[in-house]
Formats: C-alpha cells, structure tokens, sequence
C-alpha cells in the first residue's frame, strides 16, 4: 500500500466524520462554492458565516448579482475587507450571466478568466462544484504539505510554489477529489494549527515526515513579516441643518467606491486639530469650525494600522466644491447605515446612532 494511498484513504475518512458543517458544504451550486471561496480569502471562516447566509439571501443566483447595484454589493461586503473580492465578483457575475447563460463555466482555461479568480480558487470550484481533478494550495494546505513531507517550502519564491503546487496534485485521488481538497484545508484550519498543532490527534501522525521526525515547529520555514505601517489620520463629522456630510471615495483608489467622512493623513509636525481643518480647507473649500472632539478610533488593517481623531464641526460656508471624491451628499443620520463604509468609519457612524 503507497503512502499516498494511506493519505487519500486516511484523510478522506477523517474529513467524513469531522468536518464542520458549514452552509456551503450543503450545497453543490458553482455559484455559492464561488461565493464561499471569494470570501473566505483572507478570512476566518467564523467572520465569514453571517456574511455569506446574508449574501445568499440578497443575490441567490449569478443574474440577481450581476443586475444588483454595486452599492448594495458594497454595503452587504461591508466590514469583510479587500473590498475588490466584491467587485469583481459582482464584474465576473455580470461576464457569466452574459456569456455562459447565468452557469459558471467548467474548464480551467474559462473559470481562470474570470475577474478575482486565480488557480486556489480555480482549483477549489473545479473540483468541489465539478468534480475535476484539480489541486488546492492556500495557505492551510502549504502548511500541510510541508509537515506532512518535511518539505523546506513556504511557498515564498515562485519556486517554493510550483513545487507544493506539484505534490498537491500528485497527492489528488481519482474520485473524491473535492472532498480530499477540503480534508486538506480542514485539516490545516482545525489540526495543523500554524502554532500548537494538534499532532496526537492528526489522521497523518503515523506518516508525517516532520511528526515523526519531531520537527514540526520547524515547518513550513518561517516567512519574513512584512513591515505594518502606522497612520494617523483626522476625519470630520461635518452637519448642516440636521444632515452629515459625507463622499464617495474616487474609482481608482483603495477602497473604491465606498462613503467616508471627509478627512486625511496628518502631516508631520501638525496636530490632529490643524490637520482637519487644513484637509477640509483643501477637500471642500471653506474653513471649518471645530465644536468637540468626538472620539479616537484605532483600526488594524492587513499591513498598517490606523489611529483616526474624529471631530465634530460645521462648514463657515455653505458653498462647498468637493475635489476629493467622486460623488458627495448631505445625509441625515439615521440613513447613514444604507450606505457602504470602510470599517473605521463605520464605528463612527454606530457612535452617531
């Protein structure tokens, strides 16, 4: 009996009595699988339960997608993160519905294609959805295959990739395969922890080369940690006659799309105070008084972290000439929640409410 005999059978038969039972795995619909795997890029699968049932409720097929507003996608992506996830999800279900009649297509070459779709995702819908003989490789499984075959890879290097790219698919069996997929990642989020694995209860303990090496904090290599930015940044709750004022961030910049409270970076030497009432002088045009401060909020994102000063204050002019943003409003509070907003700013908005 070959080991990758042992790992297929042995993997299947842990996945069959342990995994968790999450919504898109009682489901065979391409779409909701697509769904799942675009969301769970990135994030927990706990973050991403209410998201994905609310998300289904909303846009149950690919058509009811491709034909919804992109604020509405925005605002139900809401707090999820890399919110180009939900653009181009919504652009791919706009190419699907016009080209391939509302049905995900099947092959490599058309799924690839698609916007927000590279070979993980590629692989994941492939063979969970259709079946195929397609390999999966995030960051669970590069953590698998390392431990499991005492590979000195992290999938850093283009190299380091092609070759866990490579074991991944000569482990596939030739049925099960989307099964055996999701044993991988199962057994990466829940037993082969980054720290502390569960070793002693890991179907693969009796093959694994770095268990019985006694080696497995040693694998996969450590990765180089990436250097997190610190930001500081003035933000203003501006009102006028019971309404806030708020703008639409431009297209081609980060977090496009979504509202915020006008504001900016505070510059070196400049206090929170004079940053506010310098950016609105240069966003919007007229001074601004400022009333109280608000509050101070701190956010952490992937690669920086945001301290924010918020203020409350009033235009000196009612004759404004926003440069900064594609679209602006004067809203009252309570409709501020139909709006998409980055997480920050949507701390902000829970304390106006």
């Amino acid at each position: 009996m070959s080991d990758t005999f042992i790992i297929q059978k042995s993997l299947l038969c842990w996945y069959r009595k342990e995994r968790r039972d999450l919504p898109w795995r009682r489901s065979q619909d391409p779409y909701a699988i697509w769904v799942s795997e675009i969301m769970l890029q990135q994030t927990q699968v706990k973050t991403v339960l209410p998201y994905f049932d609310r998300w289904m409720k909303a846009f149950p097929t690919v058509e009811d997608l491709a034909s919804a507003p992109e604020s509405k996608v925005l605002k139900l992506w809401e707090g999820l993160g890399y919110y180009s996830r939900a653009k181009n999800l919504k652009k791919a279900a706009g190419l699907v519905r016009d080209q391939y009649a509302g049905r995900l297509p099947s092959t490599r070459k058309e799924i690839l294609a698609l916007p927000g779709i590279g070979p993980y995702t590629a692989g994941a819908i492939l063979s969970i959805a259709f079946g195929m003989r397609a390999p999966v490789l995030d960051g669970n499984v590069k953590r698998v295959l390392s431990r499991l075959l005492r590979l000195n890879e992290n999938g850093k290097t283009s190299k380091s990739e092609k070759i866990l790219w490579a074991e991944a698919e000569r482990l596939l069996p030739e049925e099960d395969v989307g099964d055996f997929n999701q044993a991988l990642m199962e057994l990466g989020a829940q037993v082969c922890l980054p720290q502390k694995p569960q070793c002693m209860i890991c179907p693969l303990k009796k093959i694994c080369q770095a268990f019985l090496q006694a080696d497995v904090e040693n694998f996969p290599p450590p990765k180089p940690q990436p250097v997190i930015q610190k930001i500081e940044v003035s933000a203003a709750v501006l009102f006028q006659n019971g309404k806030v004022y708020i703008q639409q961030r431009v297209e081609n910049g980060l977090m496009a799309g979504l509202w915020e409270f006008p504001g900016g970076k505070i510059e070196e030497g400049e206090s929170p105070e004079e940053c506010i009432v310098r950016e609105i002088r240069e966003e919007l045009g007229p001074e601004m008084e400022i009333e109280e401060k608000m509050t101070t909020i701190r956010h952490s994102y992937t690669q920086f972290r945001v301290t924010l000063h918020v203020f409350k204050g009033r235009l000196l002019s009612d004759n404004i000439t926003p440069t900064a943003c594609q679209s602006w409003k004067w809203v009252l509070p309570k409709k501020l929640v139909d709006y998409p907003f980055p997480s920050a700013n949507v701390k902000i908005i829970k304390l106006l409410q």
